[in-house]
């Protein structure tokens, strides 16, 4: 599998040169759901088929609060036909199949055949259920894109795809139906926004009159997105065992230019969960008995490869004072782990200094990014950026935006610690710990690094990561890629700089979302009914779970035809049918989502269950994973929380803010913000630009000056003062909410 090593081993160590600059724990996710349980499978096809206008108005009566008039129902004609026009991010992924995907038909775990142009099987059972006909507009675009090309034809479809923004600036400007107007109608979606306050916060798009212009995406809600990876072998590799560590050959380690970012001396504690996962010790980080170890490093200079093993070998016994004995690579890698930034620099020099004993050949590389010529993830390095420096926006849920501990927004582009922290990361690039690939935007993704064994760490999605397992590694060999857990960093929540961990990226309503064309369905009652009965239907329990797995025959069933369930954070969720376990691997290659989103259909928005997901997790996944969840659970690993909380600076950035369109329109002259910083695929980022080149634009020649210049030249106070304002409104209408 990897005899072509040598060869891009080879023309990674050319890019040097040319270069400028030299599963077995159960994952503890809280999602937000009604207060039912999901329910067994008891319907048949027949009695599903029948759930259109009788069963409707049955269902809307008894949820209506018995103070108020009973709700207008809502009726429409059978099969009246829905224009859709969404997917995900192209052709692929509507919810009609592609002839790139059905070729000359594809049967599934149904046992159905499917063609070109035959709506996937989710899609079929909603019309069933619905007595409704969808009719498949989608472009293949990122929901932003579908929305730029309907928006001047929006009679042309009924449902639409749009950034959860731009569907609400859309809204004010009466394009975009008004949800709020009809939630009586809606007891599913009703429900689910009484239950979780912070929902109905995030998707207001007018404080005024409590309008709704989208229905929200949630790809998991509530629990952590983005994880650490690290080739786990080549850590125990490198830092366990007795004695000291020896190599037949190694590099030299490039002279230093990272400087410390933790203290150099005294003694700082941190707490960490034990290894059975039970408890939390309190260990310390012995500054004064081991120094700290970039320090020593860098007052040593360049040295072997070998020399530098040895040495951070001594400083994690000394510094923790044998706690980690023998098994020093649990610093990293174990569910007892207390690294930090400077640790994981030491690391990474040890690694890029030590190809020979980690794959056979004379390079490596340290840090790199799922495609290193994809914008849309070298952001990810930016990210990272922001988990180890103890930097907060770098991954906000609307632009860069956080709450400080002061109650007010900020804006990470006009923050100085944020420059400095991507200084840190520039350093990394002159040392040559961040892949060559991304210095020089060359094709190279994580599968090419991890199936050649030429790459050591990235932070990306932990389940169509840990796959490459399954796929590009030697698991027989004792190759392992697996999350680790969150580092230690500086952090100031409002009570004084704590050493903690801590992670922004945390999963909240989506930037993507769908609404109903004004336009669309102007003047035909069935056409509102149908598109407001389908939003409702989206999240009731069992909507819930037909648009995360897909229809029932997809799903294993017991000999009653009820579903076979497992416990999932504390629900019993249905098991996917064997057949569809098998279809995953055979059709999408073990990556869950695209297999769900090309072929079943489903996951393309509202509320994605993780019970689907975690069932296609492979062990190593699973365990890396397990290690986060549980030091989330006995709080050592803290994040954003979903609602208005005592200490501000914890409270989530809402996706949207309602701004009005007068302020939407001033917000859009200020296109450097939104251009010079964009995260999408072919767009331009000055973050990653100053990870790779510095400081390199005319005016942003320091930290400080960075932060002014996007303040002033940009325009960021401006815009950040009309955030501010529709933030101040938000949190207004939110206390009455309550009243």
């Amino acid at each position: 599998m990897k005899l072509t090593k040598t060869l891009l081993a080879m023309l990674l160590a050319a890019l040097m040169v040319l270069s400028v600059v030299g599963c077995t724990k159960k994952i503890d996710v809280t999602e937000y759901t009604q207060p039912t349980e999901a329910p067994a499978k008891t319907e048949t096809k027949t009695e599903t088929k029948t759930e259109t206008k009788t069963e409707t108005k049955t269902e809307t009566k008894t949820e209506a609060q018995p103070t108020e008039e009973p709700a207008k129902e809502l009726t429409y004609a059978d099969g009246t036909e829905l224009r859709v026009a969404a997917g995900y991010n192209n052709t692929k992924t509507g919810i009609a199949f592609d002839p790139e995907v059905a070729k000359d038909g594809v049967t599934l775990a149904d046992g159905v055949t499917y063609h070109a142009g035959d709506l996937k099987p989710t899609w079929v059972e909603v019309e069933k259920r619905l007595n409704v006909k969808f009719v498949n507009q989608y472009q293949g675009n990122t929901a932003t894109k579908e929305f730029d090309f309907w928006k001047e034809r929006l009679e042309e479809v009924d449902l639409v795809a749009g950034g959860a923004s731009q569907l609400s600036e859309y809204g004010e400007e009466g394009s975009i139906v008004n949800l709020a107007e009809y939630l009586d109608m809606m007891p599913n979606f009703k429900a689910y926004l009484e239950a979780n306050p912070i929902v109905r916060l995030s998707i207001t798009g007018n404080t005024t009159t409590g309008a709704i212009y989208f229905a929200p995406y949630f790809d998991g809600v509530n629990d952590i997105e983005r994880m650490p990876l690290m080739r786990v072998d080549w850590v125990e590799k490198l830092l366990n065992g007795e004695g000291e560590f020896t190599a037949e050959a190694s590099n030299n380690t490039a002279a230093p230019v990272y400087q410390p970012y933790m203290p150099t001396s005294g003694k700082v504690e941190v707490e960490v969960v034990n290894l059975d996962g039970k408890t939390v010790d309190k260990i310390a980080k012995d500054y004064d008995a081991a120094g700290n170890i970039v320090a020593a490093m860098n007052d040593k200079g360049a040295m072997t490869g070998v020399e530098a093993v040895n040495m951070l070998r001594e400083y994690i016994d000394k510094a923790y004072n044998g706690y980690y004995g023998t098994d020093r690579a649990n610093l990293f890698i174990g569910q007892n782990a207390a690294w930090d930034a400077d640790e994981l620099v030491a690391l990474l020099r040890c690694v890029v200094a030590n190809p020979q004993t980690l794959n056979g050949t004379d390079v490596v590389q340290g840090l790199f990014s799922r495609e290193d010529a994809n914008n849309q993830r070298r952001v990810d390095m930016f990210r990272f950026a922001g988990t180890l420096f103890g930097v907060r926006g770098m991954e906000s849920r609307q632009d860069y935006l956080y709450v400080g501990n002061d109650g007010l927004l900020h804006d990470a582009r006009q923050e100085v610690d944020t420059y400095k922290a991507l200084e840190r990361m520039n350093d990394l690039v002159k040392e040559g710990l961040i892949s060559e690939a991304f210095v020089s935007m060359q094709e190279v993704k994580s599968e090419n690094y991890l199936d050649q064994d030429l790459g050591f760490m990235h932070y990306d999605y932990n389940q169509t990561q840990t796959l490459l397992n399954e796929t590009k590694l030697q698991k027989d060999q004792g190759e392992k890629y697996m999350a680790v857990m969150v580092p230690v960093a500086r952090w100031n929540d409002g009570t004084g700089e704590q050493f903690m961990r801590f992670t922004e990226s945390w999963r909240s309503v989506k930037t993507d979302a769908w609404g109903i064309s004004v336009k669309g369905v102007a003047g035909d009652e069935d056409k509102l009914n149908a598109a407001l009965k389908f939003f409702d239907y989206v999240f009731s329990p069992e909507g819930q779970i037909l648009m995360s797995y897909g229809p029932d025959a997809f799903i294993k069933t017991n000999a009653d035809g009820s579903y076979v369930t497992f416990l999932f954070n504390g629900k019993e969720m249905p098991v996917i049918s064997d057949e569809n376990y098998a279809d995953l691997w055979k059709l999408g290659k073990g990556n869950y989502t695209n297999y769900a989103r090309q072929y079943l259909g489903s996951t393309l928005s509202f509320v994605k269950s993780q019970a689907f997901e975690y069932q296609c997790t492979c062990d190593a996944g699973k365990e890396g994973a397990g290690h986060i969840s549980v030091a989330i659970g006995l709080g050592t690993i803290k994040h954003p929380e979903l609602a208005i909380t005592d200490n501000p600076w914890y409270t989530s950035v809402p996706t949207v803010l309602p701004n009005t369109k007068v302020e939407n329109d001033q917000i859009k002259t200020y296109s450097d913000l939104s251009t010079k910083f964009s995260s999408a695929k072919g767009g331009e980022n000055l973050f990653v630009d100053q990870i790779v080149n510095g400081y390199a634009v005319e005016g942003m020649a320091d930290a400080e000056g960075s932060a002014n210049y996007v303040a002033d030249t940009m325009s960021g106070a401006q815009y950040l003062q009309l955030k501010q304002d529709a933030w101040a409104r938000l949190q207004k209408y939110y206390a009455s909410l309550g009243k």
